[in-house]
């Protein structure tokens, strides 16, 4: 099944406020600003649904009912509804528990803890480049949704001939695995057939960090490292950094995932143009 998502969580819309009409002023010599001879604007079951008791410069300033029971926030039943106090309901943060606050998603998302009570921890690696997740479970191999080819339609015997991603060609394909594998060469090709398990990423082709995590995300062909022989891919140049500063650890955490990880874990996918 097939879920999109939108890369980032949804900005704050800006509301339009209706000017409110003014109420009729009491004098401040008035004894009582709530007794029976002056309009009580706490009397309907809706504070604000009565005559404007916010039409003050600062409409939440003043509670023009401190005495009564209806002082807590005359102005406001519902702290996430409108906010008459602002023209913008996130701007005086009135929801700070909200997934609107700032950025829930400001860290690296491949760095998240998946069991965390966190907005995006059910997306890990849900950056704002994320277009697509799959429910498993998942093919062995990761194979791009729009080309259908495994590493993106990168080479990878050039990763370990030519020490770069390079993009294979139509011309040299190889079905392996349940994938379709290109190269830059007749003669990368031959060697791949000889040898695929020598050529072929660790842990499928999916991202090596989010594997560490327990978790299954997409690749960038750039984001490589060959360590001990092995080809490592991850999410994106960025995530790979946080992956180098401690291969061993990483390795072995995604070890321990693999491969049954691929029958429980969603996968998230972004789409990328790497070899323009």
């Amino acid at each position: 099944m097939k879920v999109k998502y939108l890369a980032a969580f949804v900005a704050s819309a800006a509301l339009t406020i209706s000017a409110a009409s003014l109420p009729t002023v009491s004098s401040p010599a008035q004894a009582d600003p709530c007794a029976a001879t002056i309009e009580n604007p706490c009397a309907a079951a809706d504070p604000c649904a009565a005559v404007d008791p916010c039409a003050a410069a600062d409409p939440c300033a003043a509670n023009p009912c401190a005495a009564d029971p209806c002082a807590a926030d005359p102005c406001a039943a519902d702290p996430c509804a409108a906010d008459p106090c602002a023209a913008d309901p996130c701007a005086a943060d009135p929801c700070a528990a909200d997934p609107c606050a700032a950025d829930p998603c400001a860290a690296d998302p491949c760095a998240a803890d998946p069991s965390a009570a966190d907005p995006c921890a059910a997306a890990p690696c849900a950056a704002a480049d994320v277009d697509s997740a799959f429910e498993p479970p998942h093919a062995e191999i990761y194979v791009e949704e729009s080309s259908n080819l495994a590493i993106r339609g990168a080479d990878p015997v050039a990763y370990f001939t030519e020490g770069e991603a390079v993009a294979g060609v139509a011309e040299y394909e190889f079905e392996w695995n349940g994938a379709t594998w290109r190269f830059s060469s007749a003669a990368n090709k031959a060697a791949f057939m000889a040898d695929p398990e020598a050529f072929a990423p660790q842990y499928g082709g999916y991202c090596a960090k989010a594997l560490s995590e327990g978790n299954l995300a997409s690749i960038d062909p750039r984001a490589w490292s060959i360590v001990d022989e092995k080809l490592y891919l991850n999410y994106s140049e960025a995530v790979q950094e946080q992956w180098v500063t401690d291969i061993p650890g990483n390795i072995t955490k995604a070890d321990s995932f693999w491969p049954n990880v691929l029958a429980v874990q969603t996968f998230y996918e972004n789409q990328i143009s790497w070899n323009q």
